[in-house]
């Protein structure tokens, strides 16, 4: 048998008391989670950071690695030109072993000029690796007290948040869902997390803009679901005399 409409209301109302607390729970815990994903992001940055430092210090260190044994292999070579220097049958062939000499010792400058760049590179790279990682323990240090923090206001409130999810889980299957579609949509456009209120003294509870009396007496007649046209919540029904409506 289809619940009547007076029914859809009354688990309307349990369901926003429901999550009316799950909100006030929420609400204790202010923005410690938020700053705390905050921070876990922030540490992953930083992290990231230190990750492309150590991969370029380790990239300089390798091109320093092969300079050095390419100069190895010039002073072979010039070495070697040295010694046929001592045999050559003319000018010709002394000139040009001469050049080849040349050539590795300008090789051999030109190595050291790039393993100084790269020793100069590395000497940068390990300074902003320095800053990064002070920064990096600061915000490891505020993390792990932040994490505390809302480690204690939670485990207050744990026991009470696991309540209301499981009463919460268990009340959502008797709404059906195009009610249950409406009711979290307008509750994720309320500031205040309110989708069904009261009329309470002629305005609504929720936006507070009055709402006319033959209106109020098609709420209170629970013919139909009627929202309020100014911020769309759904009325629960009218207060009379200061008494809550409902289970409000």
């Amino acid at each position: 048998m289809e619940n009547t409409i007076a029914q859809k209301l009354d688990a309307l109302v349990q369901l926003q008391e429901i999550d009316s607390k799950l909100d006030e729970i929420l609400k204790i815990r202010g923005d410690l989670p938020e700053e705390v994903r905050d921070l876990e992001d922030e540490i992953i940055g930083f992290e990231t950071r230190m990750s492309k430092f150590k991969n370029e210090i380790d990239a300089l260190n390798s091109e320093i690695d092969n300079l050095k044994g390419a100069q190895k292999d010039s002073e072979k070579l010039i070495a070697k030109y040295k010694d046929q220097q001592m045999n050559v049958r003319n000018n010709r062939e002394y000139d040009a072993i001469t050049k080849e000499i040349e050539l590795q010792e300008l090789d051999m400058q030109l190595a050291d000029k790039k393993i100084n760049e790269a020793k100069a590179r590395i000497r940068l790279i390990e300074e902003d690796a320095d800053r990064t990682r002070a920064t990096l323990n600061e915000r490891q240090e505020d993390l792990k007290a932040k994490k505390q923090e809302l480690s204690v206001i939670t485990g207050e409130s744990q026991e009470e948040e696991n309540r209301l999810i499981a009463e919460r889980e268990k009340h959502i299957k008797k709404i059906e869902e195009r009610l249950l579609r409406s009711y979290d949509r307008i509750r994720g456009n309320s500031m205040n997390g309110l989708a069904v209120v009261p009329v309470s003294r002629g305005a609504c509870g929720g936006c507070f803009n009055i709402v006319p009396p033959q209106r109020q007496a098609d709420i209170r007649e629970h013919k139909k679901i009627i929202v309020c046209e100014h911020c769309g919540r759904i009325f629960a029904g009218v207060e009379s005399s200061g008494e809550p409506v409902g289970r409000r």
